[in-house]
């Protein structure tokens, strides 16, 4: 099978560090982009070298700089961007950076294929979602929109809810342990959380508990199950995974 030179943005972070990790391993020339603005975070620098180490190239770029974008994406087949898009401050800012690689990738003219940092709920099926927690869906739509606008080739993936965060510790905010004295159950209607970030938790809880907006829908003919684009993998199922935390 034909290899592709994939470059990821973001390979540092909780998803790029994997997906690196994944493309080398798959035998893809695999390029990361490195940052200036990593300035003297040494764990981050320390990962990058790692991963040269184990051949991946790393290729200076910042995605402020366009010129340097550009040729950064010249070299690659696939561009898969990783920036964390879930801090609820962090949502304008990454954004702004990742139209910034949109209109990169849209000059060099080259990229086969490009995945932008999407990983949770389709926004697409979430017109309806509660301020102010729907800022994230806007947002993301707002970027496919630019996208497409681009005719740039494309895949999104909706990977909804990742376990680490959501299934040791029964949703409860503020931690990534499982509960032990008690379970707090969020929105009975007395109290109003002033909390910006909590407010923009709980509506996405409320969608996803509630609503059931990550099942109760259909994936339709442009999507397709990820289970069955890769049989092969052998998947985790919810009682094994949670055996680690008992």
């Amino acid at each position: 099978m034909e290899k592709s030179r994939v470059l990821v943005v973001g390979g540092t972070g909780y998803i790029g560090r994997r997906i690196v990790r994944a493309s080398l391993a798959e035998g893809h020339p695999t390029l990361v982009l490195m940052r200036p603005e990593i300035g003297l975070d040494i764990d981050k620098l320390q990962m990058l070298l790692s991963f040269k180490a184990q051949g991946a190239r790393l290729v200076e770029a910042s995605l402020e700089d366009h010129a340097a974008l550009v040729a950064a994406v010249a070299q690659a087949d696939v561009v898969i961007s990783a920036s964390a898009m879930s801090g609820v401050h962090l949502h304008s800012h990454n954004l702004s950076l990742q139209h910034q690689l949109v209109e990169a990738i849209k000059e060099a003219g080259n990229v086969k294929r490009f995945i932008p940092s999407e990983f949770g709920m389709d926004p697409s099926k979430m017109g309806h979602a509660l301020e102010p927690g729907r800022i994230t869906f806007d947002e993301k739509m707002e970027l496919r929109r630019a996208i497409e606008e681009a005719n740039i080739p494309h895949t999104y993936v909706s990977a909804n809810c990742f376990a680490g965060y959501f299934c040791p510790n029964l949703c409860q905010m503020g931690t990534l342990l499982p509960p032990k004295e008690k379970v707090l159950i969020y929105g009975d209607g007395n109290v109003k959380d002033t909390n910006f970030a909590n407010q923009v938790v709980v509506g996405h809880f409320y969608h996803i508990f509630y609503e059931g907006c990550l099942t109760n829908f259909e994936i339709g003919d442009d999507g397709a199950e990820a289970t069955l684009l890769y049989p092969e993998v052998q998947y985790t199922r919810m009682g094994e995974y949670m055996k680690k935390y008992l």
